[in-house]
Order: C-alpha cells, then structure tokens, then sequence
C-alpha cells in the first residue's frame, strides 16, 4: 500500500509529511490537492496517529509530574486519567469530522467549490501543529503554548482554502474566521461533554473571540492568553524550525540550578523527571513558617520553539478584578506571566529564559515580588550554558 505521499505506507511517511505542511505549507498545499488518498486513508493513518499525541502526552503529564490547580499539584488516579485520554481522543475526531462537514458545507458561500474529500484534507492537515504540539501536555503547566501551534494551524487552513476549496483568496480570511468559529463551538460541545464523561469541567475557548481586520490576519481574543494577531503566525512559525534540533538537559542538571534556600525559605523537598527527546523538569519545594512555594525548571527542548512562536507573536493579556490580577507579557521575546490573589497571598511568576527554559514560582508567599526573587534565584546564564 501507498503512503498519503506515494511512497511505502510507514510511520516516516507520516512524519514527512507532517514536517511538510508545517514548514512549507505553501508547497505542500498543491501537492495535497492533486493527491487521490480517500478519507478514510487519511483518518486511520494519519489523523489517528497525529490526534493521540496530545492524549496520550497529558496521560503521561499527570500520572509523571501531576496536574497543577493554582498552587497545587494533583496526580489523577490510573482509571481517571485513562478516562480523560480516551474521551479526549474520541471527542477530538469526532470534532475533526464534524469541522470538515462545516467547511465543505461553507466553501459555496464564499464563491468555493464543496468537495468533502478535500474539506477532510483540509482540516486534517490543517490540525497538524495543533496535533503535534499535544506533546506539551506531557508538562501540564505548559500545556497552554498549544493554543499557539492552535492559531498556527488557522494560518494552515487559511492557506489551504484556496488550493483544496476553491476559495478565492479575497474570500479566504473570512472563510477561515467563519470556518474557526464554527470550530470553535463544535470544540465547546466537544469539551462539554467530554467533562461530563470524566466529572470535570473545563471550558474558556467558547469565550474567544475573532475578528478579521480586511486584510490577511485574524485578530482572536482568548481567555488566559489575551489578544493576539494571526497576521504574524508565519513570521513565528520559524522559530519551530529553528529549535527543532536542541536536545533536552537532564532533569538530574536541573535540579542542580535550584538553591538550598529562598531567602527565609527553606528547601525541604527536589524532585526531577525527563521524558526522552521530549524534555525536562526538576522542582524544589520551599517553605517558611505556613507559606510554601514551588520553585520548577523545564526544559522544553526541540519544543521550545511552541514557545518562541508565542514571543515572535507579541502575546499580551491583562485581567483584574476583586481577587487580584492576571498578566500575561512579551519581554524581550520571551514570555513572562503574573497571578496574584493579595486577599489569600497565593499567585504564580514564571518567565522563559532563551526560548526553551519555563522557571516558574507558585504558591503562598508574603507577596509577588518573593515569587520574582524566587525566579531570578535561578541562573540564567547557568541555564543558557547547559544548553550548549
């Protein structure tokens, strides 16, 4: 049997292909539209393989460093967990067929071309970054740098809507915006019940908003990220290819960078853990009469560029209310966020140090300028050394 590229059928076809549209979606695009592969070709062997990374990496994520909630960390129980991944899985291709029916059943109203075979095409490989970067769920915290491969892989169905859908490409940005919308709703339904299955309720990208400009970028407003202009995603997207060959540090030299103490703090606990190819982490627990915070270290590794598309696109949110206040930032490139509740003495600071390295301090302390001290403890000259 064939490949979706011609070649023999194998698990290096999937990845070159899926490199492909990442990296020169422009190319790929037209050889895409020529290809004869069916749908269901494209379901079994590539969008199954491709929709269980995120899955399977935020199963591992909880049961190897837990599920962080503020200033907490929990480790779901085995079932739980593979309950979550299963329904999350199910859910996530059942949201792929029903995204590929909308944009067929859309092509005609922006002067396209229905065709359901090159609608599924168009979604699935649009989802590619989206897919791929579900191997950020393998470290919880970060897992929100996959609603940036997200947007990325708006950019790709924008792209794609005139060589698969016949799109005019004056049509092309409002195709996309209306096709995302509808996406995201069927991603609340999806979600929704997903939460229902597992007795956990998530949410917050129901709320997003989307806004095209005229021009060739889709501005989008998303809880917990903030307003971020598409218009830049190709720029960023280069940032993943520049970090695709860095090698994770081992969590042993991680943990290595964090200090004995924090000021009046004490260290009472350190842990580390490494996941392949894939990265590292190592955390210190600190603590001063009833106030602790956590200290962590990772290394992103290949995926810090997720993280460097994220500061190439000026990611900026800013929230405030009675409970304290929420920020999200771009300093230098790099990004920097900011919790904290004055009432109950609990936030988070954390900040990417070189593209690749999250330091990050949570917890109770006497106020956010202890989590800053906590953060600016670690070297990040040390840091940026290991990574040569």
């Amino acid at each position: 049997m064939n490949d979706i590229l011609g070649g023999p059928a194998g698990a290096g076809s999937l990845i070159e292909r899926a490199k492909a549209i990442i990296l020169k979606p422009a190319d790929t695009w037209p050889v895409i539209a020529a290809e004869q592969t069916s749908s269901g070709e494209i379901f079994t062997r590539y969008a199954v393989p491709l929709a269980a990374i995120g899955p399977v990496a935020s199963f591992i994520g909880g049961q190897v460093f837990g599920i962080s909630a503020f200033i907490a960390t929990y480790r779901p129980s085995l079932m739980t967990g593979l309950t979550m991944a299963v329904t999350s899985f199910i859910m996530g291709l059942i949201s792929l067929v029903v995204v590929a029916l909308i944009a067929d059943f859309l092509a005609p109203k922006f002067d396209g071309q229905s065709n359901r075979t090159n609608a599924f095409k168009l979604v699935a490989y649009s989802m590619t970054p989206a897919w791929v970067a579900g191997i950020l769920g393998i470290f919880p915290a970060l897992a929100v740098l996959g609603i940036i491969a997200g947007l990325y892989s708006i950019y790709l169905l924008y792209l794609g809507a005139t060589p698969l859908m016949k799109v005019p490409q004056d049509k092309g940005v409002a195709y996309t915006a209306v096709t995302i919308v509808c996406a995201i709703i069927a991603s609340f339904v999806a979600t929704t019940v997903a939460a229902s299955v597992t007795g956990l309720l998530g949410g917050g990208i129901a709320a997003s908003t989307i806004a095209a400009n005229g021009g060739d970028s889709v501005e989008l407003n998303i809880p917990g990220v903030g307003k971020i202009d598409t218009g830049k995603i190709e720029q960023a997207a280069k940032q993943i290819e520049a970090g695709s060959q860095a090698k994770p540090i081992a969590g042993s030299a991680l943990q290595g960078l964090l200090p004995a103490s924090l000021g009046a703090y004490q260290r009472t606990a350190v842990e580390s853990a490494g996941v392949g190819a894939v990265g590292s982490n190592a955390e210190g627990t600190y603590t001063a009469g009833d106030k602790t915070i956590h200290l962590t270290v990772t290394d992103m590794a290949a995926l810090g560029g997720i993280a460097g598309m994220a500061g190439a696109m000026g990611v900026e949110q800013n929230r405030e209310d009675a409970n304290g206040y929420e920020r999200t930032t771009t300093v230098n490139g790099q990004i920097r966020v900011e919790k904290w509740n004055p009432s109950e003495g609990r936030g988070k600071f954390g900040t990417m140090v070189g593209g690749r390295f999250m330091i990050e301090a949570s917890g109770e302390a006497g106020s956010i300028d202890e989590l800053k001290a906590a953060v600016n403890a670690i070297d990040a000259g040390q840091l940026a050394a290991l990574a040569k």
